[in-house]
């Protein structure tokens, strides 16, 4: 800011001396040479003063512009200290809600942590309540199973004392012929006393699964010839007494083109099953007699024998690998038989009856399965993929008449009835009726009763 006054004194101070120097220097000459000297001085302290005046006036504006800029400085400094100020309040304001949102934030985390160590404690006690559960239903289950076990042997045992009662009512008639009548009334009959005797035997007899060999003779179509002593001849019953039993199917060989399917197979899954059919074999070995194949697995179900097997057997397969071999070896006779395959997935129960007579039964076999819908399910073929990949040496050679599928276990009294010809059970699902496509040389025949099927 005072730049400019010292350039202007320094140049005043060289330039004086300087200015003298020559005018000394001309002394001697005349006087009307020293005036414009003198002016020339007096000019120049002229200028010299108004450039300290201007030079002085500059520095006065500049310290009130100075000042001023001062003045606005601090109005600045105050208006930041103002609004610092303020800020930093409402940052108190805003920490002492924190610190109070804080305090409740805790509290109730203290107030979760008490309801979560007392959620702990009574899911424990929870637990501990439903171990105590699973244990009283196992054991609840065992009995239940040991109960269904000793009531299978009982649905044996009284279907084999209403065998042998209804042989024995057969008999008594042919046998007696001359107690058709009681002698006189309130006393017995001589038929009725045998009749009470024979049951009294029935109920003490050892082995009741095994029937008379009449009555067995008498399943197959045929009876034994009386003994010597017999006051009559048998009478030979024919199974063309069993009728009503819908269309049958022929088999005629191993061809892998004989085949037939079933449309529309299982809408829904199968926790439960019972194949009937009635059954003639023409070979030495069962065959395939039915197959149900899925995406997933082409033996989901299947009852098919093979030359490898037992004569007679026949393997039940419920989702491959799992299965049971059964004994079917009367059925090699070449005769009519009427077969039942019961399965139930609760406790894996399962139960073979051959001419109204369990043969086999079983449990934990597939227990809590479930057949699963949607796949193709074929008579006299086993798939191995599907809907293809027959064998003919899994073929089934023979007869199949009144084949039917139930969702359901049939009771021992629908299997009766039905392996009589008495009452077809309600709610079969699948019957020969859905047989949608025949192939092969597989002959469709409609039969009143069997001793008229092929």
């Amino acid at each position: 800011m005072g730049c400019p006054a010292r350039t202007t004194l320094s140049f005043f101070l060289i330039f004086v001396p300087v200015y003298l120097h020559g005018a000394w220097s001309q002394e001697a000459g005349p006087t009307g040479q020293r005036k414009p000297f003198f002016e020339r001085l007096r000019r120049l302290e002229e200028q010299a003063i108004a450039s300290n005046y201007n030079l002085s006036y500059n520095i006065d504006a500049r310290f009130q512009s100075l000042a001023q800029e001062s003045q606005a400085l601090a109005l600045a400094v105050n208006q930041s200290q103002a609004t610092v100020q303020g800020d930093l309040g409402h940052l108190k304001t805003w920490i002492r809600k924190t610190q109070h949102r804080s305090r409740k934030v805790d509290s109730r985390l203290l107030a979760l942590g008490v309801a979560l160590r007392e959620r702990s404690q009574q899911l424990t006690r929870e637990r501990t309540k439903q171990a105590a559960q699973r244990e009283a239903l196992s054991s609840l289950a065992l009995d239940m199973r040991a109960l269904q076990d000793t009531l299978v042997r009982l649905t044996g045992v009284v279907q084999s004392q209403g065998a042998r009662l209804d042989a024995l009512k057969e008999w008594l008639p042919g046998a007696c012929p001359g107690t058709t009548a009681p002698a006189r009334p309130g006393l017995p009959s001589q038929s009725s006393l045998k009749l009470q005797g024979d049951r009294q035997v029935l109920r003490t007899s050892p082995e009741p699964l095994d029937p008379p060999r009449d009555f067995a003779g008498r399943l197959q179509g045929t009876r034994e010839p009386p003994s010597p002593g017999s006051q009559s001849a048998w009478r030979p019953e024919r199974l063309g007494e069993i009728c009503n039993v819908g269309p049958a199917l022929v088999f005629p060989n191993t061809s892998t083109e004989n085949v037939v399917f079933l449309s529309p197979g299982f809408l829904s899954g199968l926790r439960a099953l019972s194949v009937c059919s009635w059954v003639r074999t023409a070979s030495g070995h069962l065959g395939t007699l039915l197959s149900y194949a899925t995406a997933e697995n082409d033996n989901k179900l299947v009852l098919h024998g093979r030359d490898s097997l037992v004569p007679g057997s026949i393997h039940f397969v419920i989702g491959d690998p799992a299965f049971r071999e059964l004994p079917l070896q009367p059925l090699l006779d070449g005769q009519w038989h009427h077969v039942c395959v019961i399965w139930t997935s609760l406790l894996g129960r399962y139960w073979l009856h051959v001419d109204r007579r369990l043969v086999a039964t079983g449990s934990r076999f597939r227990e809590g399965y479930e057949i699963p819908p949607g796949g193709s399910l074929v008579l006299g073929q086993e798939q191995d993929s599907i809907g293809g990949g027959f064998d003919g040496s899994e073929a089934f050679v023979g007869s199949m008449a009144g084949l039917a599928i139930w969702d359901r276990v049939l009771v021992p009294g629908e299997v009766s009835h039905l392996a009589t010809g008495k009452e077809f059970p309600p709610g079969a699902i699948l019957t020969l009726a859905n047989a949608a496509l025949i192939g092969g040389f597989v002959q469709r025949v409609n039969c009143t009763c069997l001793e008229l099927c092929p």
